[in-house]
Parts: C-alpha cells; sequence; structure tokens
C-alpha cells in the first residue's frame, strides 16, 4: 500500500525538527518504520544518516529500517 508522499514528508519533517519534543520525533520515526514501504524505507536510511539528529534517534531510524528489511524477506 502506498501511502501519500504528503503523509511521508510530514514525518520526515517532525522526525528532524529538534524544537519539537523528542516523543513527538521518536513517534514520527516509529510510524515510518510501520509505513514499510520503499520509500519510507529510504527515509529512514536518511534520517539514520543525519549527524544532526540525536544518537538515539538515529539509531531508532537504523532499527525501523532493519525491521522493513526484514519484512520484505
Amino acid at each position: 500500500m502506498a501511502e501519500k508522499p504528503n503523509e511521508l514528508t510530514k514525518l520526515v519533517y517532525l522526525a528532524t525538527d529538534l524544537q519539537m519534543e523528542a516523543k513527538l520525533r521518536v513517534g514520527a520515526i516509529e510510524q515510518l518504520g510501520s509505513l514499510g514501504t520503499h520509500d519510507a524505507l529510504l527515509a529512514l536510511l536518511d534520517l539514520a544518516a543525519n549527524t544532526g539528529l540525536i544518537r538515539a534517534e538515529r539509531e531508532l531510524a537504523l532499527k525501523q529500517a532493519r525491521e522493513i528489511i526484514k519484512s520484505g524477506d
């Protein structure tokens, strides 16, 4: 199921906005992981590579990306 590009863009924006509460950023990363699409995977990998984010959030993005890859068997 393809998500709307607008939804993906909003989630990436929330995940990278350091002015937002950490809880909201983490929620956005988890939502990206739950989408499970190729575009969400690419977005998560971009988040994991973003050195401007907090390390724990980058690790979470990588974990979510791994889960998408695993589910693709």
